[in-house]
């Protein structure tokens, strides 16, 4: 009866670390990419449609953006929409930034008192898991080069949030 003790406690430590193992193995790779799937073919294609009817009339069908001179309030005085491609700057900011902008807009996520903006808040009217398909087809367009630089800074900032 011992020995079945002995076996069911050394089952019970192997099953446990292999289970811990597996969980820092999710962890890492949650870690390493973010929030978003700039890899996966049915995120992307998802994406890119919704992008076409929900943001490119602003954004640019190319993700150029709305005017050269974006980072100038326009006649209006609103801040023009920002290209998403390589010249803008959606890739300075973490997953969970562009997620938050994106859905409760860029005032409530930045908790910018006194400032407007002409761009929607998408709370309610994309899900979470849409939002995410938008924001990951901006992504694949990127060059390597700055979607590793990227996903380098989402690693950090989710260490730091630990």
């Amino acid at each position: 009866m011992r020995s079945r003790s002995l076996y069911v406690t050394a089952f019970a430590a192997v099953a446990g670390f292999v289970i811990a193992a597996i969980v820092v193995m999710v962890q890492q790779d949650e870690v390493r990419t973010g929030l978003f799937k700039p890899d996966d073919r049915r995120v992307l294609a998802l994406g890119k449609t919704l992008y076409a009817d929900s943001c490119a009339s602003c954004h640019g069908v190319e993700l150029e953006g709305q005017d050269e001179d974006w980072r100038s309030p326009g006649p209006d005085g609103l801040m023009p929409a920002p290209p998403h491609d390589e010249t803008g700057h959606t890739w300075h900011h973490t997953d969970q930034i562009l997620f938050e902008i994106t859905k409760y807009g860029i005032v409530a996520a930045a908790n910018l008192k006194n400032y407007t903006s002409a761009m929607p808040v998408y709370e309610g009217v994309l899900t979470d898991a849409e939002i995410i398909a938008v924001l990951s087809y901006i992504k694949s367009t990127w060059p390597d080069e700055i979607r590793n630089g990227h996903d380098e800074m989402n690693a950090r900032n989710a260490l730091e949030s630990q």
